[in-house]
């Protein structure tokens, strides 16, 4: 999971780019960068550490043009700390690439050794959206030898790279003195939405990972950019699309509304904050036939918070704010080893001792992976005394690694692989353990919208749609991840 924006305009768009990228930051804490385009000029600047860290005000001086894209980092391939691995990525031929990639390549070591071996391409580092980004130059390359580059090629370029490659990705990037490119993969998996706006002195249009990075810059949603789509958006704001596979077919992932996206997002005509409400609901009802005694509801912050609140109106019991966050900190989930996670959850969270002494409390959280944030919740809980503490999750057990782009990527460090619900109970140190059916997630959206009626759900039933993941590939993940 990461966050990318494109802009294109008739005016200067570094405001507007690192406005709407500050909204996406909740999709990625460890590195930032903007690229702009000013005629045939590209500037970059990019780095590890939060945007504000990254781009400072007097960037804006140099990150000129009526150009740009920018992305926020959440590693989950290659390494976490290697300030390569900051994107934009930049090739110079043909033309001038620039890319910003949300999500995850499943082949990527087959196309690093073609592009190596075959189109004479070096690359800097082991990310596969440097690999993407070469991907997309190789293509366009090879078919505008002999001709001038148009949106013909370019189209022709991504319906090639869409047979090439397998994944769930979505793409923003820049063609110097020619314009922006947007595509999505052909299921679908991760969000990439489409807006404009209109105004005294010009337009301006705007591809974002989500629509809450529009409305603070006034940007008008369009609409969601299609599985398999293209998206060319030309420097004299000429806009066309087209598809650019055979077969595409919705199938977007089932934690972009569990965790991944902002509560003011829209996605696929869904919106996540009415979503998450459904979640409280459903979530409830399982709850109220488990017969269990409860005094009072507290969100783990921030997350949980709208499905909690749901839960504790259905359930007819006391919602109550149960602990003080440190806003300093940021999300757990994304760190990037077990010992950052637990000395986060310390430094991020302290309890209202008073809402727990002497009550049963229900916890509600927006889902449980590797558990290690949960274990070190209860730990703070139980010490203020609580009679019982039960612990709720608005989604279901997960499973199984996801190979799309969140970091997900062994089975062996998911605390729902192998164990039951009685197990996770002990291991985390809660009196009971609930979780939210995966019918019941899956109602929670299409409940919103009933055309959106495929999801990827692989995290939580190990069915991988590209249908390119066997074991032989999971356990690779896992021989990788040991070597780190």
């Amino acid at each position: 999971m990461c966050g990318i924006i494109g802009i294109l305009s008739n005016n200067e768009i570094n405001l507007d780019l690192i406005d709407s990228l500050r909204r996406l930051q909740h999709r990625g804490q460890q590195a930032a960068g903007i690229a702009t385009m000013d005629g045939n000029i590209i500037h970059l600047k990019k780095g590890n550490g939060l945007l504000r860290e990254v781009i400072l005000d007097t960037d804006l001086d140099y990150l000129t043009g009526t150009a740009g894209i920018g992305h926020v980092r959440y590693p989950t391939a290659g390494s976490a700390n290697d300030p390569e691995q900051a994107q934009p990525f930049y090739v110079n031929s043909p033309y001038g690439i620039m890319l910003a990639h949300n999500g995850n390549l499943t082949n990527a070591a087959q196309l690093r050794t073609e592009i190596l071996s075959k189109s004479k391409r070096h690359l800097r580092t082991y990310s596969d959206s440097e690999i993407l980004t070469n991907v997309l130059a190789s293509e366009i390359e090879e078919l505008s030898i002999h001709s001038e580059l148009n949106n013909t090629i370019i189209f022709q370029s991504l319906t090639n790279l869409q047979q090439k490659v397998k994944g769930g990705y979505a793409v923003v990037s820049l063609i110097a003195n020619y314009g922006l490119i947007a595509f999505r993969d052909n299921f679908g998996i991760r969000p990439l939405i489409l807006g404009k706006k209109i105004s005294t002195t010009g337009y301006s249009y705007i591809v974002s990972s989500e629509s809450c990075a529009l409305d603070t810059s006034e940007f008008e949603y369009i609409r969601d950019i299609k599985p398999g789509e293209a998206i060319i958006i030309k420097s004299n704001g000429e806009i066309e699309s087209k598809i650019c596979h055979p077969n595409p077919t919705l199938n977007i992932c089932l934690f972009e509304f569990v965790y991944l996206s902002r509560a003011d997002s829209i996605i696929e005509g869904v919106s996540v904050q009415s979503a998450r409400e459904n979640m409280g609901k459903y979530l409830a009802q399982t709850i109220q036939n488990c017969n269990l005694d409860i005094d009072v509801v507290i969100a783990v912050p921030d997350t949980s918070r709208t499905s909690a609140i749901e839960v504790a109106n259905y359930l007819k019991k006391e919602y109550r704010e149960g602990f003080v966050k440190n806003s300093f900190t940021g999300r757990t989930f994304m760190l990037s080893n077990q010992k950052q996670r637990i000395l986060a959850v310390r430094n991020k969270l302290n309890p209202i001792a008073i809402e727990f002494k002497n009550k049963n409390v229900l916890l509600v959280d927006d889902s449980i992976v590797r558990g290690t944030t949960s274990k070190g919740i209860i730990d703070i809980v139980r010490k203020c005394k609580p009679k019982k503490v039960y612990l709720a999750s608005a989604a279901p057990q997960v499973k199984f690694p996801n190979v799309y782009g969140i970091d997900m990527p062994t089975y062996n460090e998911l605390i729902a692989h192998n164990r039951n619900d009685e197990e996770i109970s002990e291991f985390i140190g809660a009196d009971k353990v609930i979780f939210l059916s995966l019918t019941d997630l899956k109602k929670s959206i299409t409940d919103l919208n009933p055309a959106v009626t495929n999801f990827d759900a692989s995290c939580f039933n190990g069915k991988y749609i590209t249908g390119d993941i066997d074991q032989t590939y999971l356990d690779s993940l896992l021989i990788s991840s040991s070597k780190k």
